[in-house]
């Protein structure tokens, strides 16, 4: 059975006033919906990969056949990378990580505010189009990064536990060139109640 499109948590004005509702829908119906569409269509003459998952197969990328790979790398992990953005978004979602998240984070960062500097940083420093990340290593070790374009923390061996679009797309309409304003106004909407759960898992 073919990837299908997740359904939003919120409606399109959900995340108002701190990313428009015309965003989130243009976003979500043509960008987010365009990669699931592409991936789809190129894994149809290899219809065996429906029955894996989206993070198996980013994960697997050199299983892949080298004829659809880059098609698959690009389409499939904008698919999976917007499923993540827009999962750990939300208005009234918890507003701060708590227990063994936060424990990790202090240690890793020294507190919160740090993390949230590193993370604006990161997505300030992306030059042109991608995603700011933090990430969990094997050994347990939290580090923020950026990522090109769709590339997936999964394809590169690290678990995915926060996410930010810095695509142009992802702000523009309300925030024009302005994408620290957008990335320090976006914690007003991480639910980070979400990022627990990644994290637990």
């Amino acid at each position: 059975m073919v990837f299908e499109l997740t359904k939003l948590p919120y409606a399109f004005d959900g995340l108002e006033p701190y990313i428009d509702a015309r965003t989130v829908e243009i976003h979500y119906t043509k960008h987010h919906a365009t990669y699931l569409a592409n991936c789809n269509k190129a894994l149809e003459a290899h219809p065996h990969f429906f029955d894996k998952s989206m993070e198996w197969i980013l994960s697997n990328l050199d299983q892949i056949p080298e004829g659809i790979r880059t098609v698959v790398k690009n389409n499939g992990g904008g698919y999976f990378n917007h499923n993540l953005y827009w999962e750990n978004m939300d208005l009234n979602g918890a507003k701060e990580p708590a227990g063994s998240l936060l424990s990790k984070i202090d240690s890793a960062f020294g507190n919160l505010a740090n993390l949230k500097a590193e993370i604006e940083k990161t997505g300030l420093g992306r030059l042109g189009s991608g995603y700011a990340w933090l990430s969990q290593k094997n050994d347990g070790t939290l580090i923020v990064h950026a990522t090109l374009n769709q590339d997936c923390p999964l394809s590169d061996g690290l678990k995915p536990l926060l996410v930010v679009d810095v695509w142009e797309h992802a702000y523009y309409l309300k925030y024009q060139n302005r994408r620290a304003e957008y990335l320090s106004n976006w914690w007003n909407i991480v639910n980070w109640d979400v990022v627990q759960n990644r994290f637990n898992k």
